[in-house]
C-alpha cells in the first residue's frame, strides 16, 4: 500500500506539474492509501446496518408501539409531554419509527447510522472548506466512516447505544442533529447564507431543548466555550457571525428546554426520582456525580478503539493542502485545550442530570453517555488533524526534491495500521453481539406468533416467557421478579394480562400454560 500523502487533491485523471515544470500524476498517488483504507470502516458499518434486521421491541417499546398504534400521534406527543418526560422532540421521532411497528425497529439502525454518517462526512467536508484545506478524494468518507464507528459501536453497551431506537433517539442521534446545524454556519459565505444558518440554529436549539436535557447541556458548553475564546481571533464580520449564531442557537436551546422542564411530564418525572433543582446541585449530590464522572472517564480513556478517530485524523492532516493560515491559527494548543475543557465540563453536567435517574447505576450506564461521547470522538479526530498537519509541515522543508519525508511515510503507515486495528477491534463484540440479537429474534417471533395466535381465538390471559438482549429490560426480569413492562405488553397484544412463564410455549399449546421449546 502506498503511504504517499504529499499528493494534491484529485483532479479527474488530469497531471499536475512539479518544482520543474515537468507533468506527474495525481490521481493515481492521491487515492493510493484511501482506496485500500476507505472500505474497512464502510465494510464495518455495513455489517452493523445489516444487523438491525434482527432488532425487535423491548423495554419502553412494549408501552410507545400501543400508544401509536391506538392514539397516532397526538396520543404520543400526550403521553410524553403531560406525563412521561415533556419531550415532545422525543415524541415525534418515537412515532417517526413507532409508527411501521417491528419493521420500524428493523430499519432505525441503518438509517440513523446513514444520518450519523452523513452528518459527520458533511461537517468534516465544511470544515475543511470553513479551513481553506483540500483533501484527496476518499479522505473525508474515510475519516467520518472511522468516527462514525467510534462513535456507535466503541460504547460498553453497543445494542442499548445504536440498536435500541428508544435511547438512540435521546442519546445517540440527538448530538449529531445538533452537529448537523452548524453545517450551514460553516458554509454560509453570504448574508442570506448566514440569516439561514441562523435560523436553522433557532430551530435546531428548540428542537434539542425539547429532546434530550444531557445534549442541551453539551451544546450550551460548546457555545459557551465558542463565545469565550472568540476574542482570541481577529476582529471582524466573521467573528461577529459566529458570535449572533451563537446567541440565537442559545436563545433557541433556552426555549425548547423552558419548554420541557415546564411541562406536567417533567414534574412527574422530577417527582418520581426526586429529582428537583435542589437535590440534584446540592454538594453531595455534585460530588457522588464528580466520583461516577471519574469513574466514566478511566472507561472511556481504556477504550482503545477510539484511537482510531486519532488515526484518520492523522492521515487526513497529512494528506491535507493549502490553509495557510494567519500567525494567531499557528497556535493549535488554544482550542485544543478549550475543547478538551467543553467535553469535561459537560461531560460532568451530563452525569449530573442522568444520576438522580440511574444513581450509582449511571457509571455502567453507558447508553446515556453518547450526548457528551460524540464531542469527544470529534475532538479526538481534530487533534489527529492537527498533529498530522504539525508531521506534514515540520518534514517538508528538510525533505529532498522529489522526494518523500521519512516522517511523513512512517506517520501514515501507522496512523493506517491503528485505523485497522481499531475497526477490526470493534468487529469481534459486534459479532458476538450479532449471534445474541439473532437468538433472540428467533425466540420473540415464536412466541410473538403464539401471542397473537391465542388472543385472536379469544383468549385474555396468557403467558409470557421474557427474551432479553443486551441487558434490555423485559417482562418478569429477574426470574419473574420484575414485573414492568408486562402492562404494556398486554396492551400490545390486546389482552387483560400477561403472566411469567419461564419457557416459551409450544407450538400448539393451549392459552394456560407453557411448556418446554
Amino acid at each position: 500500500m502506498s503511504t504517499d500523502t504529499d499528493a494534491a487533491p484529485e483532479t479527474g485523471g488530469k497531471t499536475d506539474t512539479d518544482a520543474g515544470g515537468r507533468p506527474r500524476p495525481v490521481r493515481r498517488r492521491a487515492v493510493s492509501w484511501t482506496a485500500v483504507l476507505a472500505p474497512v470502516p464502510f465494510a464495518l458499518l455495513g455489517a452493523a446496518f445489516w444487523f438491525g434486521r434482527l432488532v425487535r421491541p423491548g423495554a419502553d417499546d412494549w408501552c410507545f408501539l400501543p400508544v401509536v398504534r391506538d392514539e397516532g400521534a397526538l396520543g404520543m406527543l400526550a403521553k410524553f409531554y403531560l406525563h412521561d418526560n415533556g419531550r415532545v422532540a422525543n415524541a415525534l421521532l418515537v412515532v417517526g419509527y413507532g409508527a411501521f411497528g417491528v419493521p420500524g425497529h428493523q430499519w432505525f439502525a441503518p438509517v440513523s447510522g446513514t444520518v450519523v454518517l452523513a452528518v459527520l462526512w458533511a461537517l468534516l467536508a465544511a470544515a475543511l472548506g470553513r479551513a481553506g484545506l483540500t483533501a484527496p478524494r476518499g479522505a473525508v468518507p474515510l475519516v467520518a466512516a472511522t468516527a462514525t464507528a467510534a462513535f456507535l459501536l466503541a460504547a460498553p453497551d453497543t445494542y442499548k447505544t445504536f440498536y435500541w431506537p428508544a435511547n438512540s433517539v435521546s442519546h445517540t442521534l440527538a448530538p449529531v442533529l445538533a452537529c448537523a446545524a452548524v453545517i450551514p454556519l460553516l458554509r454560509a459565505r453570504t448574508r442570506r447564507g448566514h440569516l439561514l444558518a441562523s435560523a436553522t440554529a433557532l430551530v435546531a436549539g428548540v428542537f434539542i431543548g425539547t429532546l434530550s436535557e444531557e445534549t442541551t447541556a453539551v451544546a450550551c458548553v460548546v457555545l459557551g466555550t465558542v463565545l469565550l475564546t472568540g476574542p482570541r481571533t481577529p476582529p471582524g464580520p466573521g467573528r461577529a457571525r459566529v458570535r449572533s449564531w451563537c446567541a440565537v442557537a442559545l436563545a433557541g436551546l433556552a426555549t425548547g428546554t423552558a419548554v420541557l422542564y415546564f411541562s406536567p411530564g417533567a414534574r412527574t418525572r422530577r417527582a418520581r426520582f426526586g429529582a428537583d433543582t435542589g437535590s440534584m446541585f446540592d454538594l453531595g449530590a455534585l460530588g457522588a456525580a464528580l466520583r461516577a464522572f471519574g469513574e466514566i472517564l478511566g472507561t472511556v480513556l481504556t477504550t482503545w478503539p477510539y484511537l482510531g478517530a486519532v488515526a484518520a485524523g492523522v492521515l487526513l492532516g497529512l494528506s491535507a493542502r493549502g490553509g495557510d493560515r494567519p500567525a494567531h491559527r499557528r497556535r493549535p494548543l488554544l482550542p485544543v485545550l478549550a475543547g478538551l475543557l467543553a467535553f469535561l465540563v459537560s461531560g460532568y453536567l451530563c452525569v449530573v442530570l442522568t444520576r438522580p435517574v440511574f444513581g450509582a447505576d449511571v457509571v455502567t450506564a453507558s447508553r446515556v453517555w453518547g450526548d457528551f461521547l460524540l464531542l469527544y470522538v470529534l475532538l479526538l479526530t481534530g487533534v489527529g488533524v492537527l498533529l498530522g498537519r504539525a508531521v506534514a509541515s515540520s518534514a517538508a522543508p528538510v525533505a529532498p526534491r522529489g522526494r518523500r519525508p521519512a516522517s511523513r511515510t512512517v506517520a501514515a503507515a501507522v496512523a493506517a495500521t491503528v485505523c485497522v486495528l481499531a475497526c477490526t477491534g470493534l468487529a469481534g463484540p459486534l459479532l458476538r453481539l450479532e449471534t445474541e440479537m439473532a437468538v433472540r429474534a428467533h425466540d420473540w417471533d415464536h412466541q410473538d406468533r403464539w401471542l397473537r395466535d391465542r388472543a385472536a381465538r379469544g383468549a385474555r390471559v396468557l403467558p409470557y416467557t421474557p427474551v432479553p438482549v443486551g441487558g434490555m429490560l423485559e417482562p418478569f426480569g429477574g426470574h419473574g421478579r420484575r414485573v414492568w413492562p408486562a402492562p404494556c405488553v398486554a396492551r400490545y397484544y390486546h389482552l387483560d394480562e400477561v403472566t411469567y412463564a419461564p419457557r416459551p410455549p409450544r407450538h400448539g399449546s393451549g392459552t394456560t400454560g407453557p411448556g418446554p421449546s
